[in-house]
């Protein structure tokens, strides 16, 4: 989540509204159990035109079931037999990072195995936390997603303590913190979850060079044949992708650099590992140096990370954290039965179950992916197994995708001409920008997209790549500026992911058809043929007939740029009665 190789060059005087629910107890149960007492419950499922407002919760289970969906998932993932080595010893430190789990954290598994005892420590980093995004200074982390990582937080230190260890929080820098942590314990190891871009390397490489300069004296640290003293070592560790990295058909440098040549490798050549199994018990946590750095901290809050918040009045309200995951999967595949229909209702727009929405969770570590090709892989033997199970994998194999070509692409995909170096004018018009920023465009469904964004923190899949097309495509506007507002407000913001899309629909990355265009009437007419969507972010439009909201001529505000490709269908379009959705809906078109 980080890129702070430069400092910004510019900001803009506006921000955005970022609208968030007041500061929820630490308690999943009490944090559910509030959500319930607004009105959010499981019969609440769809985002109704012209109903009274509501923030429909993801997952919508009540406390009771979100606990038992994860505990049955810890039980499951829970090996009785597991045992330390006959050589483990001395303390370990875990370095949470975008890992934020137990359940498969190889990590913490490797710690446990190798150690006496175990720390897990969380460092709040004021450059991701508090600064600015690489060039034109958006918040790095805006309130909608610090609000969610803070519940992800409380979470995984309560599925600790139920473990036998707890989580260290503390604010500053990793390389200032992780040093002089592993030196109060004496720690032989610090883990961590090895990442991919050129931030978080730096940190990485900051964290390495703090550890060499720290000395465990002679005896300490756990070697028992230990004649000298020795430096904390830093190990890093593959585990965010549902293909493992060693498991590949190709060097990462040979990375196809078409996603269906990727895809077909990987599918008859590799195979996806099984989520690691866990002990009954974590601990024990180190039995001494902890007061000398302070106790064991606590998570933030909104206030002490000096973010503000107002109460969402719609659309979606995501739970962060490990068992909110675990309870999401268990509502989508299991209790909803929805998964079979995944591929014909995952182009949608409105409502909380058009699709998985797991990505906020996979963003922040707090589900697997290889736990989720569990769950699929379980459900088609239990109840089917068709396109729309295979295609949930699928999408899966596609954020790998992004993940590898990161590694092997490094700071090009941040770049204006993304990992071909494509020539390209761009205008970084600021008024045209916000207006696409602030949803002010004149075009309903681009604004209401937008709208969703800044209020929920996320947008469909859909939605992005029509707001991208018409930013780049109909705006002509930078392609980074879009990207890093996104990075500022999306849930399910990673670096690899958030630019690798964007390079994709802008034209620089390695998608096939480089002139990839969007059409705003043909996307309507198909997708929101009633206009729920737009007059449920627009109430102004509500008023309209269902085949007017989406043109709603001088009854909206005046469309700030014309269409590169309208082509006179608008007003054409404005003619023609409501449209059918079409069956293949999950069919890209153009």
């Amino acid at each position: 989540m980080l890129h702070l190789l430069s400092s910004s060059s510019c900001s803009f005087p506006h921000t955005a509204q970022f609208l968030l629910l007041p500061r929820q107890p630490a308690s999943l149960r009490l944090l559910l159990a509030m959500t319930d007492s607004a009105g959010i419950s499981s019969s609440s499922r769809t985002l109704r035109v012209g109903a009274a407002a509501v923030a429909v919760a993801v997952p919508s289970l009540g406390a009771e079931e979100t606990g038992a969906a994860a505990d049955e998932a810890f039980r499951r993932h829970t090996s009785p037999g597991l045992r330390r080595g006959g050589g483990a010893g001395g303390v370990a430190v875990v370095w949470f990072r975008n890992d934020l789990r137990v359940i498969d954290n190889e990590v913490l598994l490797r710690a446990w195995a190798a150690s006496e005892a175990v720390l897990p420590v969380y460092c709040v980093d004021p450059r991701v936390f508090g600064g600015g995004t690489h060039r034109f200074g958006f918040p790095k982390t805006g309130a909608l997603r610090a609000q969610f990582l803070i519940e992800c937080l409380e979470d995984l230190k309560q599925n600790l303590q139920k473990r036998g260890l707890d989580l260290l929080v503390r604010h500053g820098k990793p390389e200032d913190i992780l040093p002089s942590v592993a030196k109060a314990v004496s720690a032989h190891t610090v883990y961590a979850h090895k990442e991919t871009c050129s931030e978080e390397f730096l940190v990485e490489r900051l964290v390495r060079r703090g550890l060499e300069q720290v000395v465990i004296p002679q005896g300490q640290g756990g070697a028992s044949n230990q004649s000298k003293p020795r430096n904390p070592k830093l190990q890093l560790i593959w585990g965010s992708t549902m293909y493992h990295i060693d498991d590949l058909p190709f060097p990462v440098n040979n990375l196809p650099d078409l996603y269906t040549q990727f895809r077909k490798a990987v599918e008859s050549k590799s195979s996806v590992r099984s989520c690691s199994k866990l002990p009954p018990s974590l601990g024990p946590a180190p039995s001494s140096g902890l007061d000398e750095i302070g106790g064991w901290g606590s998570v933030p809050t909104l206030e002490s990370l000096g973010l503000s918040f107002t109460k969402p009045e719609k659309g979606m309200r995501f739970i962060g954290g490990e068992s909110a995951a675990l309870g999401r999967v268990h509502e989508y595949f299991w209790k909803n039965d929805q998964l079979k229909v995944y591929k014909e209702t995952r182009n949608g727009m409105l409502g909380p179950d058009y699709s998985t929405k797991f990505s906020p969770w996979l963003a922040s570590g707090s589900l697997s992916p290889r736990y989720v090709c569990e769950e699929v892989r379980r459900y088609e033997k239990q109840r089917v197994a068709n396109d729309s199970t295979y295609w949930v994998l699928f999408e899966l194999i596609w954020r790998d995708y992004f993940r590898f070509l990161s590694e092997k692409y490094g700071n090009s995909i941040f770049h204006l001409g993304g990992p071909r170096n494509v020539v390209s004018k761009w205008s970084q018009d600021q008024a045209l920008f916000e207006s696409w920023r602030d949803g002010r465009t004149g075009y309903p469904l681009i604004d209401a997209n937008m709208k969703e964004l800044s209020a929920t923190g996320f947008m469909s899949n859909r939605g992005r790549q029509i707001v991208c097309s018409f930013l780049v495509r109909d705006m002509g506007i930078d392609w980074r500026m879009g990207a890093e507002w996104f990075e500022t407000c999306l849930l399910d913001y990673d670096p690899a992911s958030n630019y690798g899309n964007w390079t994709y629909g802008a034209g620089v990355g390695n998608d096939p058809r480089e002139d990839r265009y969007f059409s705003i009437p043909k996307q309507a007419k198909t997708y929101d043929p009633d206009g729920e969507y737009v007059a449920y972010w627009l109430p102004e439009l509500w008023s309209l007939a269902k085949e007017r909201r989406n043109f709603p001529g001088s009854s909206y505000i005046k469309q700030i740029v014309p269409l590169k490709f309208d082509g006179g269908n608008q007003k054409r379009d404005q003619r023609v009665n409501r449209q059918t959705r079409p069956k293949a809906i999950y069919r890209r078109q153009k």
